[in-house]
């Protein structure tokens, strides 16, 4: 039975295979381009990782596409699986603007690059001001330290929103 299946989907099993093969090899690809990149303009580490990140999920997303079509999904049944996931996703975030307005902060952080993990900042906010240094910038928030030791985790609409002062 397991056989029959296999000599069955033989076409389809191999051109999976090759696919995940080659999503891996596109993989390595990407990372190890971004990171000789990232090295070249000297972004901190922390950075061409969040890049990485984002390309792993266009690969994957492409891989998903790619394998549904191999596999005889139809087109216009992709599109309705997809809207209806987009759907879902638009509503959930219109549901959880915050969580959309701090991807979208972390995305323009990373592209303006106003400031870098190990810069010391004053957030001007007058009912609670912070001055830190700047431990890790990620795609939700900015993890900062005080000089007492405490780690504050900052939401990145937040340093959008307030005026900022690098100490250095």
């Amino acid at each position: 039975m397991i056989i029959d299946f296999a000599l069955q989907k033989y076409p389809f099993i191999i051109a999976t295979v090759v696919s995940i093969i080659v999503f891996f090899i596109l993989k390595r690809f990407t990372d190890s381009l971004v990171a000789r990149i990232g090295t070249k303009a000297e972004f901190p580490k922390a950075r061409t990782q969040l890049v990485k990140k984002y390309i792993d999920v266009l690969l994957g997303a492409l891989l998903f596409l790619v394998l549904v079509s191999i596999w005889g999904v139809k087109p216009d049944q992709i599109f309705v699986f997809i809207s209806s996931i987009l759907t879902l996703v638009g509503v959930g975030f219109f549901a959880q603007w915050s969580i959309l307005s701090n991807v979208t902060a972390g995305v323009i952080l990373f592209f303006s690059f106003p400031f870098k993990i190990g810069d010391r900042i004053r957030i001007m906010d007058k009912d609670f001001p912070i001055e830190a240094e700047i431990k890790d910038i990620s795609s939700f928030y900015t993890l900062l330290k005080t000089d007492s030791g405490e780690n504050i985790s900052v939401p990145n609409n937040l340093l959008l929103q307030k005026a900022i002062e690098i100490i250095k």
